[in-house]
């Protein structure tokens, strides 16, 4: 994770600018002005192949699975691969819940699992390390291969991760001069490196284990004597010294890293917002809601022009790869950013449409600071560091969150992650075509933005209309002209009105199974091979229509739709999209293909799992798991405790009620009941007066530990009853302050820095026999304190000028069902 010291502040856009985030978008933004047309995207002349890269790269494992990389992007077994890849931290998350959390990531279409190996975490006392119970990477590294999951690991020996010191031991630092080539550093780097490959002996590609590749430091940008690219290649070689050997070895590439010209794949990352952000206001337009080459964020100017062009070549010569896409963010003490679902997914459409070809998300699944021996383990600014981070909480609001909930992203990053399972193969060896016509500035929300990424003729478009902190409008007369080599073709025949906030990927002249789909104005979502069948889902507010290429006795069928045949073209138009939203084709070859439209509601509830010998669509608005022939169900509400099948499954499930049918799918419930369960909350005491926040380094600093001797504080006590039936308990507050920890029999359990979201701590992580000895503590939150709080969050204040008020603590019980589907 970034710690970006970054200062575009009022200077930069000019006296134009404000702090208020009513006004941002028509004071910045430039005016809307009418669509003049189609945007014309010139692709009839193909890109050059991929060339190997300078450097040898890849390895093979024992049975014969070879990986590698070339200029465009990785390849697994000759063949091109696109990995989805997601941050989820060991270390910070209880042993006992990693392969529950390891298969609801797998469930959500990851891949590669990446984590960060923090030094602190395992020998905070120097020559003491710490490698049992949550701190067992070997065990975590174990249960990923189990199921099938690839592993990059995050070596360090800097790793920052929002932990102390980057993650460097104090002693280190006490000791020598770190993240320079200095022998003292060197050997204690080796130490640690070699401890690190005890741990992970036999675990590596090249031994049948699933480390496929390994980081080497983080955000790396000194220069200088015994600095810069030379010392990043002194601890890869150390790395493989003690056998830290794997096919793929990264550097991070922002914030003027130090690349080094051979043997390191560079990675890249994006974030809709940052913790890091010294302003009190919203942030200028984001570059990474823009389809454009240029890699690092950072190199993007107002005029979506490189800062830096020397630079764009020469990360151009590896393939696009991402690491830290943001998943989420976190929450400083200064600014306290609520991402929206949009925010986080539509970065995701924009940079796979910018030619990514690989997609990993920081983070993917939230976490707890662990216990810390000496100290506790969170960035601060006591530390020497720029921000001041929650003592316990790394929930991220990532997709899983720091208790194992699965957030709304969650869905949503879902429908891309499935396509990317099926479909990324063929993607990977498209290159990105931009339109003629191209926004102007980063404030320019007239131009639609567009790109494509095609290989030959055929591929898919990319859409973007959503921008964080800013309403993008409705852009009517959209239309894509693309010229390709065999043709120009007209996305579609049409033109439509691209509704605000929408975010989508069109294909192009693509293959279903002998049939060619000119194109669709649905997403793609995944396919089944038994029978086979392609699920898309529509996006609201934009018309459903598929052209086909028409050939001599094809049969084209819809359910809902109508078919109108002309110019050597089969359109299906008015499709209503839902479980009965169904096109069959039959082409030359007398197979059947069927085409199953959805709503986009329903497609953020779809899920892919092979069962009983036959993949399979289910759509359910519980949380989703899968073990082999196991589907693993869990929600709030049990009616939601439910799932549909398509393929149906050959009999009704044991504990399962036969529901009927919706549409083609079969629908399966589990009889569970509500049991209601309420908290006792008694006031203990009315919060002081709030010390007033103080300013270091630019920024507000959190108050002393000392604050909380006389903040609010609330006693709390959850019924034991309450883990009587199969569930998963929660306590969700609302409230409104500064500051919320919450303690059980006096230890602190977690924190929460106060933006208006509700605050969810799971009990599981609590010894049930001190559920009635709960503690709530909230630090009033001063009206004139420095902090940026989103649009709305900021509370009415008193005339006392602060506040500290619970508003309400409700108990979430997360019910369970288990469906077993065996053949």
């Amino acid at each position: 994770m970034r710690m970006r010291q970054l200062r575009l502040l009022l200077v930069l856009w000019g006296a134009g600018w404000t702090a208020c985030p009513a006004a941002l978008p028509s004071r910045v933004l430039a005016a809307e002005t009418e669509n003049p047309g189609a945007l014309v995207i010139h692709a009839a002349v193909a890109s050059k192949p991929p060339k190997g890269l300078a450097f040898s790269v890849g390895g093979a494992s024992p049975d014969g699975h070879v990986l590698s990389a070339n200029t465009r992007y990785l390849t697994r077994d000759g063949k091109p691969w696109f990995p989805v890849m997601g941050e989820f931290h060991f270390s910070r998350y209880p042993e006992g819940g990693w392969e529950k959390e390891i298969l609801k990531m797998k469930a959500a279409g990851i891949q590669v699992i990446s984590t960060y190996i923090f030094w602190i975490h395992h020998e905070e006392i120097e020559g003491q390390f710490d490698w049992a119970g949550q701190r067992d990477v070997r065990r975590f590294i174990e249960l990923c291969g189990k199921h099938g999951m690839v592993v990059w690991i995050r070596i360090g020996p800097w790793a920052h991760g929002e932990v102390r010191n980057g993650g460097l031991p104090d002693w280190l630092t006490q000791k020598t001069a770190t993240r320079e080539s200095n022998p003292a550093y060197l050997g204690q780097v080796r130490l640690f490196y070699g401890e690190i490959a005890k741990q992970l002996k036999g675990l590596f590609w090249k031994d049948g284990g699933p480390i496929l590749g390994v980081q080497i430091e983080n955000e790396y940008s000194a220069r200088g004597k015994n600095k810069g690219a030379a010392h990043l290649v002194d601890l890869r070689q150390i790395a493989r010294d003690v056998g830290l050997e794997a096919p793929f070895y990264s550097v991070t590439a922002w914030d003027n890293a130090a690349i080094p010209a051979r043997d390191f794949l560079p990675v890249f990352g994006g974030y809709a917002d940052g913790f890091w952000w010294h302003n009190q206001g919203e942030q200028p337009p984001n570059p990474n809601y823009f389809f454009t080459r240029i890699r690092c964020e950072e190199n993007v100017g107002d005029e979506l022009r490189s800062k830096h062009p020397e630079m764009d070549p020469v990360q151009a010569a590896f393939p696009y790869l991402t690491a830290e896409m943001g998943g989420g963010m976190a929450l400083s003490y200064h600014r306290r950013p609520l991402l929206t679902v949009d925010d986080t997914a539509a970065m995701a459409v924009a940079k796979l449409g910018s030619g990514a070809v690989l997609y990993g998300y920081y983070m993917f699944h939230g976490g707890t600071n662990p216990e810390g021996k000496k100290t506790t383990l969170q960035e601060s600014q006591a530390t020497g560091y720029a921000n001041d981070l929650p003592v316990k909480s790394y929930d991220f609001q990532a997709p899983i969150g720091e208790f194992g909930q699965m957030n709304p992203s969650f869905s949503a990053l879902k429908t891309l992650d499935l396509f990317l399972d099926d479909f990324g193969a063929s993607l990977a060896p498209m290159t990105p075509y931009f339109p003629e016509r191209l926004p102007t500035s980063k404030a320019d929300t007239a131009t639609p933005r567009v790109a494509a990424r095609l290989d030959g003729d055929h591929g898919f478009l990319f859409l973007n209309n959503h921008e964080r902190s800013y309403h993008l409008p409705e852009h009517t007369n959209f239309q894509v002209q693309l010229d390709l080599a065999s043709g120009t073709l007209n996305v579609p025949r049409h033109p439509l009105t691209l509704p605000s906030d929408a975010y989508t990927i069109w294909p192009v002249n693509l293959d279903l199974g002998g049939i060619r789909l000119r194109y669709a104005t649905a997403q793609l979502l995944c396919k089944l091979g038994d029978p086979h069948t392609f699920v898309f889902f529509a996006w609201p507010g934009i018309p459903v229509e598929f052209a086909v290429k028409d050939e001599t006795d094809m049969l084209v069928e819809s359910r809902t739709g109508k078919v109108i045949r002309e110019g050597g073209t089969a359109y299906v138009e008015q499709v209503e999209p839902g479980s009965n939203g169904v096109i069959r084709i039959r082409g030359r070859n007398n197979a059947w293909v069927n085409i199953l439209v959805l709503s986009r509601e329903q497609a953020l509830t779809a899920w892919k799992a092979p069962l009983a010998g036959r993949e399979r669509l289910i759509l359910s608005s519980a949380q989703l798991y899968f073990e082999p022939g196991t589907v693993h169900l869990a929600a709030s509400d049990p009616s939601q405790l439910k799932a549909a099948f398509f393929p149906n499954l050959d009999h009704t499930p044991n504990g399962f009620g036969d529901g009927g049918k919706d549409g083609v799918f079969a629908v399966y419930s589990a009889p569970v009941q509500s049991v209601p369960v309420q908290a006792d909350v008694h006031l203990l005491r009315e919060g002081a007066t709030a010390p007033r926040v103080k300013m270091e380094r630019e920024v507000a600093r959190i108050p002393e530990d000392s604050a909380f001797d006389t903040a609010a504080s609330w006693r709390i006590r959850v019924p034991r009853s309450a883990s009587t039936v199969p569930s998963s308990v929660f306590l969700e507050f609302n409230y409104e302050g500064d500051i919320a920890r919450l303690y059980a029999d006096g230890k602190l359990v977690t924190d929460n820095f106060y933006n208006a979201a509700p605050w969810l701590v799971g009990l599981d992580r609590i010894p049930r026999a001190a559920w009635d000895k709960l503690e709530l503590k909230i630090l009033p939150l001063r009206e004139d304190a420095p902090i940026y709080l989103p649009e709305g969050a900021r509370p009415a204040f008193p005339a006392s000028g602060q506040v500290a008020n619970l508003k309400d603590v409700e108990v979430v019980r997360e019910y369970e069902a288990v469906l077993e589907a065996k053949p």
